[in-house]
């Protein structure tokens, strides 16, 4: 988590410049537009990790990929569902999270909204190593 969560802070500091510096000037806090602009930012992200390549930068440093319940790549849509309610997880205080404790099939909420599961990548070999 702390992986995409650094490299989600680069992609959203180059996303609001692209915004504050031709503007000239400071966004307003509070701006409804730019907050929405900045969660796009955030959810292509995830969305564009999770459907083409089923991994983010984080998830390939553990070795687990998102796939859909029948093995697939999930759909455009089911990013969208995971995205939010990981968001709601996250502020019920992570209880959407801890649920994959107790979850028989280790899901959290935003794996059972979005009809998604996390799988393990096997190791590879060493290359150039005889056995």
């Amino acid at each position: 988590m702390v992986y995409d969560t650094l490299l989600v802070i680069g992609i959203v500091m180059v996303a609001a410049a692209f915004v504050v510096i031709p503007a000239g000037s400071e966004i307003r806090a509070g701006t409804l537009w730019f907050q929405a602009y900045i969660l796009v930012v955030w959810w292509a992200y995830f969305a564009v990790c999770w459907r083409l390549g089923a991994q983010t930068v984080g998830m390939r440093a553990w070795r687990v990929k998102l796939v859909a319940k029948d093995g697939d790549p999930i759909s455009w849509i089911a990013t969208v569902a995971r995205f939010l309610v990981a968001w709601v997880s996250a502020t019920a205080l992570g209880l959407g999270f801890l649920w994959s404790l107790f979850d028989p099939q280790r899901r959290g909420w935003h794996d059972m909204a979005s009809a998604t599961r996390l799988v393990v990548v096997p190791k590879e070999a060493k290359r150039g190593s005889r056995g």
